[in-house]
């Protein structure tokens, strides 16, 4: 379970990281993605480390592209 939530850590913390220059929901996006996509990756893989990394990558990105999308549309 440590390693788990370590492999989270590290991926948010990177995603975090990224974030200087993104739009709000390009943030909001890419780290709720990343969380989500790490939970269900650690739920399908039976908590495989892997797959909850696997799954907050993936998560991001999609999370990213939809925070991005929304950020176009909703130009101030």
């Amino acid at each position: 379970m440590s390693k788990i939530l370590m492999a989270c850590g590290i991926v948010l913390a990177a995603a975090l990281a990224g974030c200087g220059s993104m739009g709000k929901g390009e943030t909001i996006g890419t780290v709720g993605g990343a969380a989500a996509g790490g939970a269900v990756g650690s739920a399908v893989t039976g908590g495989s480390t892997v797959g909850t990394v696997g799954g907050a990558v993936v998560g991001g990105v999609v999370g990213n592209q939809v925070g991005e999308n929304y950020d176009d549309k909703h130009k101030k």
